[in-house]
């Protein structure tokens, strides 16, 4: 999907992750159990049964007491990509699911690099989902697995999110255009407790997931160029159509929209400690991946 020049740049990056897992599995992030890697954590007294391989005889020379090296466990997270592949993402010059897969790519290939997992589902099929794991080898695999990817029935992000089970603690990245009732508030009657993306960001965080939203448009969507009377037709079922005229009063209707809606996504987010980005099809991807995204990096 990329050259290699851009996989060795994008090899020099590691995901931040808030929510260490406490799993079984060796990897690459420290876990907050402690084991036997070479990073040092902490001393606590000796007890019947310890490695005595592990006691600091120096502490024992200067208090006369035992005391045992306690190190962080390495261990792999879990990196979960919730990905909207419905009709309404094939909307652009370039096609928001493009945007949406090299997105998914690009993060997949930080994670595997750094020895974690990579799990990746369809919103619209949750039953549709792929592993990865095992560094370049795996990401081979997924890589395939995305291009493989077409347009489909609307996405339900919600219930794919419910659909996840014995989730470790980990990161958690929807994808999505977000263009569905669910998500854009049209009136401010509904509690912001019953609104579905407050219900599918606080189950996240129940689940131990550190959220973060990837919002995706379209050039098009973000800078009107039409002009005149058009028909404009729902490309979830191909059917319902809306008759306007494009003139700056619309336009500007429009674009005051636009706005609301993106600011109401964002201010959920910051409410309710997801974090938030728009992702705009018109901008290089090598700015999106490197600038715009920085803050979910370790540096």
């Amino acid at each position: 999907m990329f050259d290699r020049r851009y996989y060795d740049r994008l090899g020099r990056l590691r995901l931040a992750i808030e929510k260490k897992s406490n799993a079984s599995m060796q990897g690459g992030r420290k876990s907050s159990r402690k084991g036997n890697s070479a990073e040092f954590s902490d001393f606590r007294e000796y007890m019947p049964g310890d490695d005595i391989r592990s006691i600091d005889w120096n502490a024992y020379a200067r208090l006369d007491r035992l005391y045992i090296k306690e190190f962080m466990e390495e261990k792999e997270s879990t990196i979960t990509f919730i990905l909207d592949f419905s009709r309404s993402m094939e909307y652009g010059e370039k096609k928001k699911s493009e945007l949406a897969s090299e997105l998914t790519a690009a993060l997949s290939y930080i994670a595997l690099l750094n020895q974690d997992r990579v799990m990746v589902m369809d919103a619209a099929n949750p039953a549709r989902r792929f592993f990865a794991s095992g560094g370049k080898a795996g990401y081979r695999n997924l890589e395939r697995f995305l291009e493989s990817t077409t347009g489909s029935e609307p996405a339900d992000l919600f219930g794919a999110v419910k659909s996840l089970d014995k989730m470790q603690a980990g990161l958690t990245i929807v994808i999505s255009d977000f263009m569905s009732e669910d998500f854009i508030t049209l009136d401010d009657k509904t509690p912001q407790s019953e609104l579905p993306l407050v219900k599918m960001i606080r189950y996240l965080k129940f689940r131990k997931q550190s959220v973060v939203l990837l919002h995706v448009l379209a050039k098009e969507e973000t800078d009107i160029t039409l002009e005149g009377t058009c028909n404009l037709i729902d490309s979830e079922d191909n059917e319902s159509k809306l008759r306007v005229t494009m003139d700056s009063e619309s336009i500007g209707r429009y674009n005051a929209g636009l706005k609301a809606f993106t600011g109401n996504l964002k201010s959920i987010c910051k409410k309710n400690g997801a974090g938030y980005h728009l992702c705009n099809t018109g901008t290089s991807f090598d700015r999106i991946i490197f600038n715009e995204l920085k803050d979910l990096y370790e540096w």
